[in-house]
Formats: structure tokens, C-alpha cells, sequence
């Protein structure tokens, strides 16, 4: 299962630097959860199904231009469904053209070749610095978030 996870990670990046959000979407299953144990207030920490998770990524590339995901380390685990995956992304804020640089580290769970629950932790504060604290609810995850 470990090449299966490891293929769906590597396919959800590719996804997200080419701005494609329905076939990322389509990676995750109906019932996964998302995660944002560093969430600040006001941004919200967890995510039910793929209802909420399409409403909160959706419209991430109106948001958010990443060009290139780099430094990107996965990490097996004692699991074959779980890989940690340690990331940077690197872009701009598309309402200001602010450059943004945040890196990542995601917990991942595949489970059918689909993403069922996806613990992303990142720094709030460069979130907020780089876009506001009135971006908060749609557009902090790196998604992979």
C-alpha cells in the first residue's frame, strides 16, 4: 500500500501546481477528514467529507498561484497507508501578487487509492502575514493544503 499512498501524494501535488482542483478533489474520498491542528482562531481546524472539503479548496487557485512545490521529503511509516510528507510551497497571493513561501508537513492516509484523511500542519503566522486574517477560512491548507 505504501507505493499506492505514496503515488496518490505525489498525484495530489501535481494536481494543485497545475491548478486542476476537480481531479484533485476526486483524489479524496467522500468521507475523509481534513486536519489543521495549527489553525489559528477564526480558520477552521477540522473538515468532514468531501462536501466541506471542496467548499474550503475549491477556489484555492483564485487565491493562491503556487508555481513549484519544492523540498519535498516523504516519509514512510509503520502503516503503509500513512506517509508524512515534508514540503514547500512557493508562489504568489493572486489578489496582491505578495510572493508566498509556506512549508508543510502533512500526515496522509490512503486507503483505496483515495486520500481518507490528510493532518496538515503549517505556521499560521506566515499565513496570516502573507494573506490576512480575512483569508483564513479557504485558503491555508497546502494541499493538500
Amino acid at each position: 500500500m505504501t507505493g499506492t499512498t505514496v503515488a496518490v501524494l505525489r498525484r495530489s501535488l501535481d494536481l494543485l501546481l497545475a491548478k486542476d482542483m476537480r481531479a484533485y478533489l476526486a483524489l479524496w474520498h467522500r468521507d475523509a477528514v481534513a486536519e489543521f491542528p495549527f489553525a489559528p482562531p477564526g480558520a477552521p481546524r477540522r473538515l468532514d467529507g468531501i462536501t466541506a472539503i471542496t467548499a474550503y479548496l475549491i477556489d484555492y487557485p483564485d487565491k493562491l498561484d503556487i508555481a513549484e512545490i519544492s523540498a519535498l521529503t516523504v516519509h514512510e511509516t509503520a502503516d503503509p497507508a500513512v506517509v508524512v510528507a515534508e514540503f514547500t510551497a512557493t508562489g504568489k497571493v493572486v489578489a496582491t501578487g505578495k510572493p508566498y513561501e509556506i512549508s508543510y508537513i502533512a500526515v496522509v492516509t490512503v486507503a483505496d487509492d483515495k486520500i481518507t484523511h490528510y493532518r496538515d500542519y503549517w505556521n499560521p503566522m506566515v499565513v496570516i502575514e502573507t494573506l490576512g486574517d480575512n483569508q483564513l477560512g479557504g485558503t491555508t491548507t497546502g494541499a493538500t493544503r
